[in-house]
């Protein structure tokens, strides 16, 4: 494994991280600089939105650059992000710096899937990207938890200040491994993008991708304050209980990819966003009571990203029919659609919090959940008119 693959892999882990921490670490924020939650959860929204810009946007108009010299420059901004984040004197400050940090990510992993294939043997590159994104696996897994943990007992802004020194331990090992000559085809144009959209099968997959996401993180933006002031939990254990569901996502993701594989998209999907929406409704009733809320955020992370492989193997599948020619571009946009799921939830979430309250985001999770499982059903029913087979397969972009 080439040591520069590693560099990418542990900036995929920085980021990975400073995306999702920020869920733990809600309440103490929004204490420490004296605002409301929901205020806090555009901290959320914002982050996402700026990876869904980033990621079509900005990789176009960096479309030739070299890509050392890019990715050196995208670390650059996300290290000085994290410190912005851990200076930030105000709330709007932390918000610029989440945004930064946002763009970065988006253009990281838009081009970090060519610069890891470029690193090693044709044969090898499919396993050269699973390598890479190792590290949002294992962002979920123990730097999320760390973080949080960090948060709680030396202040949240500590926590931004160790992602940024995982930042600064990424940038030297890229400086110093990956080549300068690596190859790469110039990126796909706005327009190019923008004809991809006009595809009504792929805004179909990505309202289902925007909508199903949308109606996990409902709940899952404010799960930190719905474990301590509805579940009664100390704030302390809020670390531990992020180190469960990391684990749980992890068993999910090749679960989900197992189905997908076994049953073809369309029908693991529902199964899915089936389950989603049960474990939400199921959380409402068990959130008040610890122990039971533990245990339904378990089950709750086995499926909350199962459906990431069935909706990148659909993705591509519809792309390779209705847009054979932008097929990267168009599993690309799916990436933005979840992210664009992300950035409403959040903004959601928080009008949800402040006129209903805390106790009211997980059933109304499932109900967005369902909205998307219809849309999985109307998908089935247009391929079956289509005339199209219920397996499909295709190569599966990862990552968001």
């Amino acid at each position: 494994m080439p040591i520069a693959l590693l560099a990418l892999t542990l900036s995929a882990f920085a980021i990975g991280t400073t995306e999702f921490v920020i869920v733990g670490l809600l309440p103490t924020v929004a204490a420490d600089l004296a605002i409301s939650l929901p205020s806090a959860g555009l901290l959320v929204s914002l982050y996402a939105l700026g990876v869904a810009i980033g990621a079509p946007v900005l990789t176009a108009l960096t479309g030739r650059l070299p890509r050392k010299r890019l990715l050196l420059a995208l670390m650059a901004l996300f290290t000085a992000g994290n410190l912005l984040a851990w200076l930030a004197p105000t709330y709007e400050s932390l918000v610029a710096a989440r945004i930064l940090t946002g763009l970065a990510h988006g253009v990281f992993f838009s081009i970090g899937s060519t610069i890891a294939t470029g690193l090693v043997p044709r044969e090898k590159a499919a396993s050269a990207i699973a390598v890479m994104f190792t590290g949002l696996t294992v962002a979920l897994v123990t730097g999320v938890p760390l973080g949080t943990f960090i948060g709680q007992h030396f202040g949240w802004r500590e926590t931004f200040l160790a992602v940024s020194a995982l930042g600064v331990i990424a940038f030297v090992g890229s400086a110093l491994f990956v080549p300068r000559n690596i190859a790469h085809k110039p990126p796909a144009s706005l327009l190019q993008q923008a004809r991809v959209l006009g595809q009504p099968r792929l805004l179909l997959v990505y309202a289902t991708t925007a909508i199903g996401y949308g109606g996990t993180f409902i709940p899952f933006t404010y799960l930190a304050s719905i474990l301590t002031e509805v579940s009664g939990l100390q704030a302390s254990a809020v670390g531990w209980v992020m180190l469960v569901y990391g684990i749980s996502v992890a068993v999910g993701n090749l679960w989900g990819g197992r189905l997908a594989d076994r049953l073809g998209p369309i029908p693991a999907l529902r199964i899915i966003f089936a389950l989603l929406a049960a474990v939400l409704l199921l959380l409402q009733f068990t959130a008040p009571h610890p122990w039971l809320a533990v245990g339904t955020v378990l089950l709750w992370g086995a499926v909350a990203f199962g459906n990431v492989p069935g909706l990148q193997v659909y993705v591509v599948k519809q792309a390779e029919r209705v847009a054979p020619d932008a097929v990267d571009v168009a599993s690309g946009l799916n990436i933005a659609a979840f992210n664009l799921g992300i950035a409403g939830a959040a903004w959601a979430g928080g009008l949800i919090v402040t006129h209903l309250g805390l106790i009211h985001t997980p059933w109304i999770g499932a109900l967005v959940v369902l909205v998307s499982l219809a849309l999985t059903q109307l998908s089935g029913v247009l391929d079956r008119r289509s005339g199209l087979p219920v397996r499909g397969h295709g190569p599966v972009p990862v990552g968001h």
